[in-house]
């Protein structure tokens, strides 16, 4: 059964980039351009992973993030943030909102891979 894996992404080219690396990898791919429809998708297909931008328009990733992991039927959905914010103490703030990994922008894409894989497969029964 191929995996679902939700991208949360405004930015054309980071969209482009991680649909075509996770589509070369077998996986199905939902897209979300803001945090409100991101959340609509999420709570109508489960995906089996979400990867969520920080910065975007409207609601912030974290803030969309909180809201996932408050509700009940996306709560054990994992997210990954995908994000140029790579400072000391932005991963911690990051993690402590709930995501349950960071991938820094720009990707690399061999790490990007790598880390959807072993989230993905921590989640396995």
């Amino acid at each position: 059964m191929t995996q679902r894996i939700l991208i949360i992404e405004d930015t054309p080219a980071n969209m482009k980039l991680a649909t075509l690396l996770l589509r070369r990898e077998g996986y199905e791919v939902l897209q979300a351009t803001n945090a409100r429809d991101g959340i609509a998708l999420a709570r109508e297909h489960l995906p089996a992973l979400i990867l969520m931008d920080i910065q975007l328009p409207g609601m912030d990733g974290l803030d969309a993030t909180r809201m996932l992991k408050g509700d009940r039927a996306t709560c054990a959905i994992p997210v990954v943030a995908l994000t140029a914010f790579a400072m000391k103490g932005d991963e911690d703030r990051i993690l402590a909102a709930g995501c349950d990994g960071y991938v820094a922008k720009p990707i690399q894409y061999k790490l990007f891979l790598a880390t959807v894989k072993e989230i993905l497969l921590c989640r396995l029964p």
